[in-house]
């Protein structure tokens, strides 16, 4: 038996959790290569509910944070989603394991203490609903700060997508027709497999045009629903998406530069390329605004301004602009499916009616004058049964 298979067998009866670990000092980068059941070793500061969104559907058991993913800057998402998810929390460990946990070690948590075979190599902060949720509140004192940093680089922000955000400018030409439209962006984050799921009496009713960002085109593919337009960098998506047939805008920076262009010229993909410095997703919702979409319906993305701040320094100041400049087009997929749930459909109504007339008659054939009516509509379909039985011999 080879050494590697008798550490694994021995530490199964060790106290804790046992896996492979995978490390990486950039969460979303680790999240695409970690397998499930799998423990992930990262260095994110506050982290972000989109990171964690990311970790907790890769599978991973449990992740080690070198950072605090809770500083108290702000209050941030991301670690409430791994422990509402199950996932075990270990923070603040120190950057010493970055040096000595490599790729695809076999490591042990126990409590607040990581082990490297037999050796304790380092100890955090553990996690839990309770410690998070203290966090939490402690933050909220950093709010003041964050707002400034917000206005500040929404300054810059507006400075540099100036003719874009105002006027339109270098916006690609769709052929998909979005004008006197609703439009659904989807964004894989924010619980957007339950929105997509609520959606489904306003998408039978309306036909809205249907836009993945990045892997919200896979999440859509999911929901047994295509996209007619993907708007991505070429990274966060699969290549079923990518050749589904829907139109393609790939968002470059100002420089035209891509991100992943390679992998989009390797997939001879057709596409229209859209230089902006904003996020992809602000960049579909602009997409549909300068194409006279009557509505923009958002599904993944911030509507709250927890949810916006959580955004990392200039994401946050480029929806904040973006959403100022859509106005009152954009509404979250949340209310608008709220409205559905609360409409009294067209079946239920008939059957209402239905049942008042039946009340109505039955009212009346208890008087005088409906049992009179009753004898007399008797008469008539006896005489109108015997009319069709001459006519049929």
């Amino acid at each position: 038996m080879k050494i590697s298979t008798l550490r694994r067998s021995r530490s199964k009866s060790l106290p804790g959790i046992t896996s492979v670990a995978r490390v990486d000092r950039r969460t979303r980068n680790l999240a695409k290569r970690v397998n499930p059941g799998e423990i992930a070793v990262v260095d994110h500061i506050d982290m972000d509910r989109a990171a964690a969104v990311a970790l907790a559907e890769s599978g991973v058991v449990a992740v080690i944070n070198v950072s605090p993913s809770i500083s108290g800057r702000y209050p941030n998402l991301g670690p409430q989603h791994l422990v509402d998810s199950g996932i075990v929390l270990l923070d603040d460990v120190g950057g010493q394991v970055l040096a000595t946990v490599r790729d695809g070690d076999l490591v042990r948590i126990d409590g607040s203490t990581v082990y490297l075979e037999d050796d304790a190599i380092a100890t955090g902060v553990r996690q839990d609903r309770r410690s998070v949720q203290k966090a939490m509140e402690d933050s909220k004192n950093g709010i003041p700060s964050r707002l400034e940093a917000l206005s500040a680089n929404a300054v810059e922000h507006l400075r540099r997508e100036r003719d874009l955000l105002l006027d339109g400018v270098g916006v690609p030409k769709l052929t998909t027709p979005m004008r006197d439209r609703q439009v659904l962006i989807v964004v894989r984050a924010f619980d957007y497999r339950r929105d997509i799921a609520s959606l489904k009496p306003y998408l039978r009713e309306n036909k809205p045009v249907l836009v993945g960002v990045d892997g919200g085109a896979d999440a859509l593919l999911e929901a047994g629903l295509r996209p007619d337009i993907i708007v991505c960098d070429g990274d966060e998506i699969s290549e079923a998406a990518l050749r589904c047939g829907a139109e393609v805008v790939v968002k470059a920076g100002h420089d035209g530069r891509v991100a992943r262009g390679e992998r989009i010229e390797r997939l001879g993909v057709r596409h229209l390329t859209f230089q902006t410095g904003c996020p992809a997703e602000d960049a579909a919702m602009l997409l549909a605004h300068v194409n006279h979409a009557s509505l923009i319906v958002t599904v993944g993305m911030p509507a709250r301004l927890e949810e916006l701040l959580d955004k990392g320094r200039s994401s946050m100041a480029s929806s904040f602009l973006t959403r100022a400049t859509v106005g009152s087009r954009v509404a979250d997929a949340k209310a608008v499916s709220q409205l559905y749930h609360n409409r009294i459909r067209g079946w239920l109504v008939f059957l209402l009616v239905l049942v008042a007339i039946a009340l109505v008659a039955a009212a009346v054939g208890t008087t005088p004058v409906g049992q009179d009516w009753w004898t007399q509509i008797h008469g008539w379909l006896f005489d109108g049964y015997d009319w069709a039985r001459g006519q049929v011999t």
